[in-house]
C-alpha cells in the first residue's frame, strides 16, 4: 500500500503553489476536513469549527475542500506508478494498492521494489510518501501508517511485515482502526480492547454472534482481509493534440490544419461509446502564452462544433478577455465531461424539432460568432434586472461568469414568487400621491409617513385611484460601502386592476416591473 499523508493538503499546495510551511486548513460543511502539519502544531484538528480553528491559529489560511482537485492532482502520480509497476488499484486519492509479486521478482525483492517506487515519487516532489507491505491490504495500509510513528527515529518510509506475520503486527492496534463503531462498542463491553484479543476468538463463534460484519472484521484482525487488489484499467487516451511547425498566424490556416484532428477526436470518443458534452481547449503560442477555455454544449460535440470552439477561442470576444497575439504552435483538446453514447442516441422516430432547433442555432452561431446567439438564464440578486442575464447558446449557467451570483443563496430583500411578468430594462419614473396630493415617503424608521391614495403610471399624465397596496420592504445593499444603496419596495394595484412593483429611492418613485 502506498500512502501519501495529508493528501488533500498536498494537492492544494501543489495546485496553488502555497508554501509548504504555511498553516492551512480545508473546510467542508463548516468544519475542518484536513489541516497541514504547521496548523496542527497550533492545535488545529480535524472536526473543529472554522472559528475555533482560527482562534487557535490566527495565521491560519482557510480554503474549501475540493474532492475533484484531489483526484486531478493524484492522477499523474498513479500514471507514474503504472509506468514502473503495472496493476495499481486506486483506493482513494493519496492511497493505492499494488500487488507485490511482479515488482518483487523484477526488482529482486519487496524492499527493493518499494525503494524504486519511493525514488519515483521523490522525483515527482512527494517526499513524504510511505509504503507498507503485508499479507493483506488492511495490514499493509496500517504498516504504511506505522512508518509515520517511527519517522523521527529511523527515517525509513518503508515497513515490510514478514509473510505470515500480519496478525502479530496488528495485535497491538486498538479496535477503532476497524472503523466499525457499533462493533467496537460491543467488543469493549465484553472486555476486548485490541485486534489481537479480537483475533484470538473463534471465527465460527464470531460469525454466529456478530454476523457477517463481525466475521469480516475478524478476518481483518487476523491479517486475512477479504478484499483483493483489483488493478484499474487505464482509461483510453481521448485527448488530441496537434503541434504546428512553423507556428500558424492565420485562423483560417489553423482551422484547415486542425480539421483532421477534430474528426479524429470525435471518432475516438465514438469508438469507446462516448460523447463529449464539455470540452477544454488549450492553445499554445510561440511567445509562451496559453489560452485555456472550457466549452459546453447543449447536446454533444461533433467535429464541426470542436472546430468552431477552437476558432472562437482564437478570435476572442464575448466572455473571452482577449485572443492570442502570436502564432499558434499547439492545439490541445481534452474531453472534460463525457457521457454514454446511448444516453444521447436518437429515438426510434428521430428527435425531430429538437434536432432542427439545435442544428439551426448552432449554424447561426457558427456564422456570426459565439456571442451572437443568447439564451436567458436566472441568476441570484435582489433587483429583478440583476437576476435576468443572457449567456451564449450552449454554455452552462453554472460555469458562466455572468451567472456567478448563485440564485440558491438567501438574498435578503429579494421579491418572493410569483415573479412579475414584465421587467423593465430601466426603472420607469412614476408618482404615488397621498390624499393631500403630496408624494408619499418613508421616515428614517422605514414607516410610511402618509398613505398612498393616487398613482400615476409610467408615461401617463392621468392619476388613478390606488385600490390596494403592500409594503414597504426595505432593501439595503453594501451598507458599509459608499457605492451601496438603500431603497424600499412596494406592491400596488390601481383602479384598472393592474398590479405594479414599485421602488422608493431617494424620495423618488420608480416602477421596476408589472404583474400581467
Amino acid at each position: 500500500m502506498l500512502w501519501c499523508p495529508d493528501w488533500p493538503i498536498t494537492a492544494i499546495l501543489r495546485d496553488l503553489a502555497i508554501p509548504e510551511n504555511a498553516p492551512l486548513a480545508l473546510i467542508d460543511k463548516g468544519e475542518v476536513f484536513a489541516c497541514s502539519p504547521a496548523a496542527r502544531l497550533d492545535g488545529v484538528r480535524r472536526g473543529l469549527r472554522v472559528r475555533e480553528a482560527q482562534a487557535r491559529c490566527p495565521a491560519l489560511t482557510v480554503k474549501h475542500y475540493d474532492p475533484d482537485l484531489d483526484e486531478r492532482v493524484f492522477e499523474p502520480v498513479v500514471t507514474a506508478i503504472e509506468q514502473i509497476m503495472p496493476g495499481v488499484q486506486l483506493v482513494r486519492p493519496g492511497l493505492c494498492a499494488i500487488q507485490t509479486q511482479g515488482p518483487s521478482r523484477y526488482y529482486g525483492g519487496e524492499s527493493l521494489a518499494a525503494a524504486a517506487l519511493i525514488a519515483t515519487l521523490t522525483a515527482l516532489g512527494l517526499t513524504a510518501a510511505r509504503i507498507g507491505i503485508a499479507d493483506s491490504p488492511f495490514a499493509a495500509e496500517h504498516a504504511a501508517r506505522a512508518t509515520e510513528v517511527l519517522v523521527g527515529v529511523e527515517q525509513d518510509p518503508i515497513w515490510v511485515v514478514p509473510a505470515g506475520g500480519s496478525a502479530q503486527f496488528l495485535g497491538s492496534f486498538p479496535l477503532e482502526v476497524l472503523e466499525e463503531p457499533r462493533l467496537t462498542v460491543l467488543l469493549k463491553r465484553l472486555g476486548i480492547r485490541t485486534l489481537g484479543e479480537f483475533a484470538a476468538l473463534d471465527a465460527t463463534d464470531v460469525r454466529n454472534r456478530f454476523g457477517i460484519e463481525g466475521a469480516l472484521a475478524h478476518r481483518k484482525a487476523c491479517g486475512l482481509d477479504h478484499r483483493s487488489v483489483v488493478a484499474r484499467t487505464p482509461p483510453p487516451e481521448l485527448d488530441v493534440a496537434v503541434d504546428f511547425e512553423p507556428a500558424l498566424v492565420r485562423i483560417d490556416q489553423l482551422a484547415f490544419a486542425f480539421r483532421t484532428a477534430a474528426d479524429r477526436f470525435v471518432e475516438r470518443l465514438r469508438e469507446t461509446g462516448l460523447v463529449c458534452t464539455a470540452l477544454r481547449v488549450l492553445l499554445h503560442s510561440e511567445s509562451g502564452e496559453v489560452s485555456d477555455r472550457l466549452w459546453r454544449h447543449p447536446r454533444w460535440f461533433d467535429a464541426d462544433d470542436v472546430l468552431d470552439r477552437v476558432r472562437w477561442q482564437l478570435q476572442g470576444g464575448g466572455l473571452i478577455e482577449h485572443g492570442l497575439h502570436s502564432g499558434i504552435t499547439r492545439v490541445h483538446t481534452i474531453p472534460e465531461t463525457v457521457e454514454d453514447l446511448g444516453d444521447h442516441a436518437d429515438g426510434l422516430w428521430g428527435t425531430g424539432p429538437d434536432e432542427s432547433i439545435h442544428h439551426g442555432l448552432a449554424r447561426v452561431q457558427s456564422m456570426l460568432g459565439h456571442g451572437a446567439v443568447l439564451t436567458a438564464s436566472i441568476a441570484g440578486g435582489r433587483m429583478l434586472k440583476d437576476r435576468r442575464v443572457f449567456i451564449p447558446w450552449g454554455d452552462s449557467p453554472a460555469g458562466n461568469p455572468l451567472t456567478a451570483m448563485e440564485k440558491s443563496q438567501p438574498w435578503p430583500g429579494r421579491i418572493p414568487g410569483p415573479a412579475p411578468a414584465t421587467v423593465f430594462d430601466e426603472p420607469q419614473q412614476v408618482q404615488v400621491l397621498d390624499t393631500q396630493g403630496g408624494s408619499v415617503d418613508v421616515d428614517s424608521r422605514g414607516m410610511l409617513i402618509t398613505v398612498p391614495s393616487e398613482f400615476s403610471p409610467p408615461g401617463a399624465t392621468v392619476r388613478m385611484t390606488v385600490h390596494h397596496w403592500a409594503g414597504p420592504w426595505p432593501v439595503t445593499e453594501r451598507w458599509w460601502d459608499s457605492s451601496g444603496r438603500t431603497l424600499n419596495r412596494f406592491q400596488l394595484v390601481d383602479a384598472t386592476g393592474a398590479a405594479w412593483l414599485l421602488l422608493l429611492e431617494d424620495h423618488q418613485w420608480w416602477a421596476e416591473a408589472s404583474y400581467d
